[in-house]
């Protein structure tokens, strides 16, 4: 089973980054990926709806020790108490890594996936880190490991 991790800020995003998070989601589960996220609100939230209303599985991998902090809408909800260190294991464990928007916790995950050798696949115009130092970080590590596109060109990517 392959697996898609969705990795994007918590809290309150945008309406439109909302939809893009949850067309992201919606799409990881058409085709077939399980969605690995931080599971917790904002981007992964979005990602995990889109997810379950395509039918497809969610795990999310909490910071803390208490499942309360899970968003709704995971099938699974791994506590860890690893704080940012769960990091790793969202990344580690993906075939595929997808950035949303984003801050300082996305770009620490971009940086440990491309330390693993993991493709990243970076949505443009949702904001954040992404927009701010995609364009760099697909000059920096080559398009054969960070691209940066729109929901066409991840579909290109399952």
């Amino acid at each position: 089973m392959k697996i898609a991790s969705v990795i994007g800020q918590d809290g309150v995003v945008d309406e439109s980054v909302e939809k893009m998070a949850y067309d992201v989601g919606r799409e990881i589960a058409q085709a077939g990926y399980v969605l690995v996220s931080g599971g917790r609100g904002g981007v992964m939230a979005h990602a995990c709806r889109g997810a379950k209303d395509a039918g497809g599985l969610t795990l999310g991998v909490l910071p803390g020790a208490d499942k309360k902090d899970a968003n709704p809408c995971l099938d699974i909800a791994l506590t860890t108490g690893f704080g940012y260190a769960r990091n790793t294991l969202v990344v580690s464990s993906a075939d595929l890594i997808v950035a949303v928007a984003g801050r300082y916790g996305t770009l620490s995950e971009i940086a440990l996936a491309l330390n693993y050798g993991k493709k990243v696949f970076i949505m443009r115009g949702s904001g954040g880190v992404c927009d701010n130092l995609g364009p760099a970080l697909t000059r920096e590590f080559g398009e054969e490991n960070v691209v940066l596109g729109d929901m066409d060109a991840l579909k290109k990517m399952f």
